[in-house]
């Protein structure tokens, strides 16, 4: 299943705009959207904060890294300043993924029939799906 997103207002995907998908496309209704997109993310959110990893297949993988404390310094004064330690999330794209983003750079070679239209501005868009 595909879902394509003609044109996007901002150049960032929403949640409010996944919702919106969710609604068009599959049929569920504008809260049912809401509340299945929060808890996904809810989800995602509360196991990196109980230290496990969230893997999707065909997207890629979230995981928590423990940095150590270091010494930073303060650009403006030159001060020496101790950076605590921190745990942050990193992500790493799927081979998939990966492939998906450089076929946008490098579309392979297509050949246009008498009857195919040149303008492609009506088909660009964002599409989320297998």
């Amino acid at each position: 299943m595909e879902l394509a997103i003609e044109s996007l207002e901002t150049p960032a995907l929403t949640k409010a705009q996944l919702a919106e998908l969710l609604f068009e496309q599959i049929g569920l209704n504008k809260r049912e959207s809401k509340d299945m997109i929060d808890a996904f993310f809810d989800l995602i959110a509360s196991s990196l904060v109980e230290g496990a990893d969230v893997k999707i297949s065909g997207f890629g993988n979230f995981q928590i890294r423990t940095k150590a404390p270091r010494p930073g310094r303060n650009p403006r004064t030159g001060e020496s300043i101790p950076i605590r330690a921190r745990r942050v999330v990193t992500f790493h794209a799927s081979h998939k993924l990966k492939e998906q983003i450089q076929d946008v750079i490098e579309p392979p070679p297509t050949t246009l029939d008498d009857d195919q239209d040149t303008d492609d501005s009506a088909t660009r868009g964002v599409q989320i799906g297998r």
